[in-house]
């Protein structure tokens, strides 16, 4: 049977079950719903059972559960394909923007709207039916390749104890490539892979002067001015061409291939559309690069807000005795946030004015960037395989945003490979979450050849 024929059979089953996980309301940043996600991660462990998975756990954590399951192949020495998903989903709120019950999954003509749906349960569960949609073409009962699926319950808080489970399980989680179906596509009519995501990191900044306001008649001009100093280190940042100009921020990172930058470029990009969706009269940033370029390739600092002094209604004419900023940083490879953490750091040192003394807060280690080799034999063959099964050209794609899969990349000492079919207006995070039920199909067929495309390319 064709995988193609054997996917739209299964249809109706398929989202009769996923319906079922999406009805958990799986939300890990709230302490309320800490039972909803071990019943995700309970549901998922039976649904891979009956699919056909042979080994099925569910993994504590310190935090939340997650799920575990092999399919070993036929043949001990052919390749070990791991795919990466998460069965938490977001908040809700504001629940009263949603048009539906945000955990009563309801078809809408061919889309499917309920929180879960695009980010990311649906994209994990497609898996499970393009498997079975490959055995059925090949006529065998064992995938060409070992299929492993870790499925974590922590990603949308920021995934705290996942580095340490994989740590713990770096032998049972051993493969040769990483699949990971958590991204999105380029829009419906023009398919596309993610072939990188940036990496964060983010500071609070506290420039502090006199022990308290002071009277700007009596001394402003004869001391220095908090709020003056961090303004010029706020625009002291960015050079007149809209580089960051914290020294050394540069010194790690990887240009861009220039066979992606075509691809890239072919992309139809509509800038002027896109600039009204930012209700922004003009692009800005980077000179030298497109738009696209960069929020997906190239590196950001972003003054996300700035206060001190008097800001109340009113004059209140003072040298203020402090001000503060929050700022964050967007990274591509191979920046590591710890290095460009030292690096702000010795900038602010290094420009704070005589009598200030200054205080820097990161907010962690920070999310490391990760991207695919887009001349790997994997990311040929995953290509291949969504090209098959949507007829058409793949092409790349980037994300601005970050994830956890640097670190699966570095601890498993295995690459990366993105196959998702997730849009940008699916409204994850946001309410009235969905997913195109046509995409979600031929995610599956995509699964259905991707197990075999990476069998013939990958060696034993």
């Amino acid at each position: 049977m064709e995988a193609r024929t054997y996917i739209a059979e299964h249809r109706d089953e398929f989202l009769s079950a996923l319906k079922e996980w999406l009805a958990i309301p799986s939300v890990s940043a709230d302490p309320d719903r800490e039972g909803d996600v071990r019943r995700s991660a309970e549901w998922l462990a039976r649904h891979l059972s009956e699919t056909g998975f042979p080994t099925v756990e569910t993994w504590e954590t310190a935090g939340k559960p997650a799920v575990f399951a092999e399919w070993p192949a036929r043949d001990p020495k052919a390749p070990v394909v791991l795919v990466y998903g998460h069965h938490d989903v977001q908040p809700v709120e504001p629940r009263d923007a949603w048009n539906t019950d945000p955990f009563v999954p309801e078809e809408q003509g061919q889309r499917l709207v309920g929180r879960g749906s695009s980010d990311d349960k649906g994209q994990v569960l497609f898996h499970t039916l393009g498997l079975r949609a490959g055995l059925a073409s090949a006529g065998d009962t064992a995938p060409p390749v070992t299929v492993k699926l870790i499925v974590e319950g922590e990603e949308e808080s920021g995934s705290p104890n996942f580095a340490a489970l994989l740590e713990q399980n770096r032998q049972r989680l051993g493969c040769d490539v990483v699949v990971v179906s958590d991204t999105t596509m380029w829009s419906a009519d023009t398919p596309s892979m993610c072939v990188g995501m940036r990496g964060m990191t983010d500071c609070r900044i506290d420039v502090y002067g006199p022990e308290t306001d002071l009277h700007s008649g009596s001394f402003g001009g004869a001391v220095p001015n908090p709020a003056s100093a961090m303004a010029d280190l706020l625009s002291g940042m960015h050079d007149s061409d809209g580089r960051v100009a914290v020294p050394g921020f540069y010194d790690d990172v990887v240009e861009i291939d220039p066979a992606e930058r075509d691809m890239i470029a072919r992309l139809p990009f509509d800038e002027s559309r896109w600039l009204r969706t930012a209700s922004s009269a003009a692009p800005a940033g980077e000179a030298g690069y497109s738009t696209l370029e960069r929020l997906w390739v190239r590196p950001t600092a972003e003054i996300n807000g700035m206060w001190g002094g008097h800001t109340g209604a009113g004059r209140k004419t003072i040298v203020p005795s402090s001000a503060h900023a929050n700022v964050s940083f967007r990274l591509v490879p191979n920046q590591e946030p710890a290095r460009v953490q030292d690096r702000v750091r010795e900038y602010i040192r290094a420009n704070l004015p005589a009598g200030l003394r200054s205080d820097v807060e990161f907010n962690g280690p920070g999310v490391r960037p990760c991207a695919s080799d887009t001349s790997s034999a994997a990311v040929r063959a995953a290509r291949s395989a969504m090209s098959r099964a949507f007829g058409t050209e793949v092409l790349y794609t980037r994300e601005g945003g970050s994830g956890p899969e640097a670190d699966i990349a570095d601890i498993l000492g295995a690459p990366l490979v993105f196959v998702a079919v997730g849009l940008d207006e699916d409204g994850i995070h946001a309410p009235n979450e969905k997913v195109e039920i046509p995409l979600l199909l031929r995610g599956a067929e995509s699964a259905a050849y991707l197990y075999w495309e990476l069998a013939a390319a990958l060696p034993e």
